[in-house]
């Protein structure tokens, strides 16, 4: 069975940078797609980013030119490197995963693996 486990989640003042991590046991990288969600209090969760294991990535549009999703295969960890964030950028953040394509890449529905999420707090 796979698990993620997300890090690096913290407090930073609006127009600061944090980079998330996740790592995975028990799953392979090298299959599927990756996603990076986030939930803030009483709102759905949303997709972030997604990348798939041949390069391809994508974002939602609230976060483009501001967050870079990436992997490294060999340590089969999963990034979020966030920059100029927001104080709308505040939520809990989780990374998770589908062995194989997806439809609706930042959509939650479709990944089957997921972290137990790591809080950002963006303060103005």
């Amino acid at each position: 069975q796979g698990q993620l486990v997300e890090s690096g989640g913290g407090s930073v003042q609006a127009g600061g940078s944090l980079r998330l991590s996740c790592t995975a046991s028990g799953y392979s990288y090298n299959n599927g797609c990756m996603g990076w969600f986030r939930q803030a209090p009483g709102k759905e969760r949303e997709g972030v980013a997604s990348i798939y294991d041949d390069g391809p990535t994508n974002y939602a549009d609230s976060v483009k030119g501001r967050f870079t999703i990436s992997k490294d295969n060999a340590k089969d960890t999963l990034y979020l490197q966030m920059n100029s964030l927001k104080p709308t950028d505040t939520a809990m953040y989780y990374c998770a995963a589908y062995p194989g394509p997806v439809a609706s890449d930042l959509a939650a529905y479709e990944y089957n693996y997921w972290g137990q999420g790591t809080q950002v707090t963006v303060s103005s």
